[in-house]
């Protein structure tokens, strides 16, 4: 992801787990978030749900990756606060068009 965003002028912070990724947020801001349904220690639903739980992040754009492409997997997601399921293997232009989409509609709200 980071090959296919950094190019793209958006500026990229990983996290290795959903735990890191909760650390990480609660020093910066991001602006959207992708999230790994298969992460280890806490699974990216999980995240999803804690984020949209805290009032900090709560209308942060999130985007959820997966391999699992069945419609009940993406249901699930979508159920847990994500604004957008995308599945594996995502094309740079599907994941470039849906981060500049979900951007701009926050920036709307904002």
């Amino acid at each position: 992801l980071q090959l296919m965003l950094a190019p793209a002028d958006y500026e990229v912070v990983e996290a290795g787990d959903g735990f890191e990724a909760l650390e990480i947020v609660g020093q910066q801001s991001p602006d959207i978030m992708i999230l790994d349904v298969m992460m280890p220690n806490m699974d990216g639903l999980m995240l999803c749900r804690m984020l949209r739980e805290r009032e900090d992040t709560a209308n942060t754009p999130i985007i959820l990756l997966s391999a699992k492409t069945t419609p009940d997997a993406i249901q699930d997601g979508l159920d847990a606060g994500a604004n957008r399921y995308l599945t594996k293997p995502v094309s740079r232009k599907d994941l470039l068009e849906s981060v500049a989409e979900l951007l701009a509609a926050a920036s709307l709200d904002a």
